[in-house]
């Protein structure tokens, strides 16, 4: 049987209460589990899933990763939202957390990248529907610009559901 999606993801934190409260008060995951100071289970907004995100506390003695840097590792992990004016939503709060560390324009994909408290990077994206994807938009799909998300949703409309026949069923 193919895989069809990602279920969840498990990230070792240093401090599982920090991670809660960044992951709660900026992406809008919301508390399904928890095991006070060691775990957590997180739902993000809109899922049904009974989590899409597990915390598990390691301890402040918990070096860096070095995943890409010295060793093999994960890079980082994706979420999709649905709308542009989404993507600018969270584009606002990572910025006021101070956590936002990059914004690409990969032509199908509209891309924020920013860190976890630990460090860890994560990708918020919004993808192109099928229908809006062309010849012109994938003739520099290879390439990575800098993302000027005023001119994506000047371009596409703030309300236009993303991923259609691309990650998301028709």
């Amino acid at each position: 049987m193919p895989v069809q999606r990602l279920n969840h993801a498990v990230l070792y934190v240093r401090d599982v209460e920090r991670s809660l409260a960044f992951y709660r008060d900026v992406l809008g995951f919301r508390v399904t589990m928890e095991i006070p100071q060691r775990a957590v289970f997180l739902q993000a907004e809109g899922s049904t899933n009974d989590h899409d995100l597990g915390l598990f506390a390691i301890g402040a003695h918990a070096g860096a990763s070095q995943a890409g840097r010295g060793t093999v590792g994960l890079y980082h992990l994706a979420w999709e939202v649905d709308t542009l004016a989404e993507l600018a939503r969270i584009r606002d709060a990572l910025m006021s957390a101070g956590a936002l560390v990059g914004m690409s324009d990969h032509a199908t994909t509209k891309a924020l990248y920013a860190q976890d408290p630990d460090g860890i990077e994560f990708e918020v994206s919004w993808l192109l529907p099928a229908h809006l994807i062309t010849p012109e938009v994938t003739e520099g799909a290879a390439m990575t610009a800098p993302l000027d998300l005023d001119r994506e949703i000047e371009r596409y409309g703030a309300r236009t559901r993303g991923g259609i026949g691309v990650s998301v069923p028709v």
